[in-house]
């Protein structure tokens, strides 16, 4: 199951979340996509990170099996410009990359050869 809630006032794109959820944390895990605005963002980066800025992803492991993961689509329509990336595009590659730590991965290269097999399948 994927929960989508959007506190913004922005439109979200349509991408297959819950597809790409079964794909790497599989069908039962519970997972709540929140999108949210830069100073919730920052909010959340501060409590949870220490850093003091809107960030464009957190995830959240709350159990084996469910999981929160929060964008923050303003972040992301920069990033997206930055790295040559449609804001569709940038919204799957932030959602693949936030499963993947779901999923356990840390940064590294065993994360980005998951994440580019995943963003093939889902043509991200």
């Amino acid at each position: 199951m994927v929960s989508i809630v959007n506190k913004t006032k922005g439109k979200l794109p349509r991408l297959p979340f819950k597809q790409m959820k079964d794909a790497v944390l599989g069908k039962k895990y519970n997972l709540s996509l929140v999108f949210v605005s830069k100073k919730t963002s920052q909010k959340l980066n501060k409590k949870h990170r220490g850093k003091n800025s809107p960030t464009d992803i957190l995830s959240f492991s709350l159990e084996k099996t469910e999981g929160e993961i929060v964008i923050n689509p303003d972040s992301a329509k920069t990033k997206a410009v930055a790295h040559d990336r449609t804001y569709q595009n940038y919204i799957g590659f932030l959602f693949i990359h936030g499963l993947c730590h779901l999923k356990g991965f840390d940064h590294g290269d065993a994360m980005e050869k998951a994440e580019a097999k995943i963003r093939k399948t889902f043509k991200i």
